[in-house]
């Protein structure tokens, strides 16, 4: 089978677990329990290393390699991206049964988001290799800023453009009804506050992919591996969230992690022409970042008063 074969059926086996989730297992809006949540994360997680093994044998073990690396980069980005979903939906009052649903369809929307992002970036790097540069710089300046960013910033929906344009263009209704995106009323179509949810929740990701993309691209320029390990970070993602989300205040420094991914990464791009790292010791590096700031943060616990909220429970 060629490349194009492989890119159909996997789509297709995407949409179909994506299918069973939304219309099988969650056909009902219900609160995800913790347990429910470690369970799913599981199976996530075991499917993605799975897809791993199977890259290996079709690919070979480089690109296995890279998928590895660039899917545990993109799940720990992951991580640090759903304190803003907490945000979102503490801001708005999103009730936990509803919580599944707006992930499943942000999800949706990002994987499309992502999938445009990447053959654009790959034909780019193709055609101009200087933007590997420009890539690499890129994410050392974002490393930086968010080390030094605070990560509690509060949400300002008011000031989302798409928020304003619906807001201005769109009845909404004062109340979330039955869990709906859209409801009729008197006859005239209404969009719901789960719809402006949503809608932030897909604008907010257009920022991480603009983090995470650049730093996958570092890894692997082959745009199935870049894709696929992005999707399988991005499906296991709603699980993850239910799973960590009362516990998440406890990695605090999982953001300077984060940050100095970011900065090794970039570095690791500018410097490719000169010094070529082997993706095993990059692999090192980032799970060894990764294991130093979960591990303080264990150690060195944040305050209690300086702790972000749980999610809401109505």
């Amino acid at each position: 089978m060629n490349d194009i074969t492989f890119w159909v059926l996997f789509n297709a086996f995407v949409l179909l677990l994506l299918g069973l989730d939304l219309f099988v297992f969650h056909r009902k809006s219900h609160e995800v329990k913790i347990k429910e949540a470690l369970l799913w994360s599981l199976f996530w997680i075991c499917l993605s290393l799975g897809f791993n093994v199977f890259i290996y044998y079709w690919k070979g073990p480089a690109p296995a390699l890279e998928f590895l690396t660039a899917y545990l980069i993109e799940k720990s980005l992951s991580v640090d991206n759903l304190f803003v979903f907490i945000l979102i939906f503490n801001f708005f009052k999103v009730p936990l049964m509803y919580q599944h649903k707006i992930l499943f369809w942000g999800i949706i929307g990002a994987l499309v988001l992502r999938a445009t992002f990447i053959l654009v970036g790959v034909a780019l790097i193709a055609k101009f290799h200087f933007i590997i540069y420009i890539l690499g710089a890129f994410l050392v300046i974002t490393g930086i800023r968010m080390a030094f960013s605070h990560g509690d910033e509060e949400i300002h929906p008011e000031n989302n453009p798409l928020i304003k344009w619906v807001s201005k263009h769109m009845r909404i209704t004062k109340t979330a009804v039955g869990g709906n995106f859209f409801t009729k009323q008197n006859g005239k179509l209404y969009a719901t506050p789960l719809f402006l949810v949503l809608i932030m929740v897909e604008s907010t990701d257009v920022v991480f992919a603009a983090d995470s993309i650049p730093a996958i691209l570092a890894i692997s320029k082959d745009p199935f591996i870049v894709y696929t390990s992005n999707v399988f970070a991005l499906l296991g993602l709603r699980a993850l969230y239910f799973a960590l989300a009362g516990i998440m205040q406890l990695f605090h420094y999982l953001h300077y992690g984060l940050s100095a991914i970011l900065v090794f990464i970039g570095v690791k791009l500018l410097l490719s022409d000169i010094v070529e790292v082997d993706m095993r010791y990059a692999l090192v590096v980032v799970g060894a970042i990764l294991a130093i700031s979960v591990i303080a943060s264990l150690l060195f616990p944040k305050k209690e008063e300086e702790q972000p909220q749980p999610p809401v429970h109505q």
